[in-house]
């Protein structure tokens, strides 16, 4: 059974910094394209960043330049960094793979960016 979990969501000031975490498990984590997305209150849950198996990633617009996809094949772990954290990036945040199996998602993150 895939199982995919968040970790690292919080409370950070605009400007702040965090980290988020996505262990995997049930998986061959290294063949697969991995994804965070979030969900904003009120809003669609949308595409925030991707990692290709050998490592070419992809973000949103409104991400580019300050959050940063990455993986660690042999922890079977997604990263995101998230840098210059603004209030609208507040949202739970979802890791996700698109496995043979289906379509596997995380709980989920909150992070909450705020004075």
């Amino acid at each position: 059974q895939v199982q995919l979990v968040e970790s690292g969501g919080g409370l950070v000031q605009p400007g702040g910094s965090l980290r988020l975490s996505c262990a995997a498990s049930g998986l061959t984590f290294s063949i697969y394209p991995m994804n965070w997305y979030r969900q904003a209150p009120g809003k669609q849950r949308e595409l925030v960043a991707t990692i290709a198996m050998v490592g070419t990633t992809n973000y949103a617009d409104s991400v580019k330049g300050r959050f940063a996809i990455s993986r660690d094949n042999a922890k079977n772990t997604l990263y995101l960094q998230m840098n210059r954290l603004k209030p609208e990036d507040t949202a739970v945040y979802y890791c996700n793979v698109r496995h043979s199996s289906g379509d596997i998602w995380g709980q989920g993150t909150l992070v909450i960016v705020s004075p």
